[in-house]
């Protein structure tokens, strides 16, 4: 098998990794939403926006111990903040698609509520995706040979055409 074909397995592999922890987070912020919908007289952004705050703090643990648990887990403030940035601009892309649908076209029954947060849910997803692997969970560098180190030189050895 090709190097290119065992990248792509793992690029496989990572992508179902998130899509399950994903998958599990989309159901917590849905549940949420509709929980605090149903028990508060919360306006609906304000309960979107809740249910993910929930589902980051959710959806963290669960990269960090379940899709990224190989990563680089040396600087785990800079992950962190890393996180909470990203997410935040999730977050925003999200509740967004839900304020344009609900305040800006007034769609605002609860299959509607429900629709727009699921679609917000989706595109902040591909943004999350792409920030995660790449600013916020570094793949740790793939072990290679060692340097060759030279043998018994200086560095300051003279070449062979040496001018007389």
């Amino acid at each position: 098998m090709g190097h290119g074909a065992s990248r792509l397995r793992r690029v496989v592999h990572e992508v179902a990794k998130f899509g399950a922890v994903g998958g599990a987070g989309v159901l917590v912020n849905l549940l949420v939403f509709n929980l605090v919908r149903h028990t508060t007289d919360l306006q609906v952004v304000r309960a979107s926006v809740i249910a993910t705050v929930v589902a980051i703090v959710f959806n963290y643990v669960g990269f960090r111990y379940f899709t990224y648990r190989d990563r680089d887990k040396s600087r785990r403030t800079r992950e962190m903040t890393l996180f909470l940035l990203f997410s935040a601009a999730g977050l925003v892309i999200e509740n967004g698609v839900l304020y344009a649908a609900t305040y800006g076209f007034g769609w605002n029954t609860p299959l509607q509520n429900n629709v727009f947060k699921f679609l917000g849910i989706g595109i902040a997803t591909l943004f999350r995706f792409w920030s995660y692997r790449s600013w916020v969970f570094r793949a740790l560098p793939a072990p290679g040979p060692a340097p060759a180190a030279p043998t018994g030189s200086t560095g300051q050895e003279k070449t062979k055409q040496q001018v007389p």
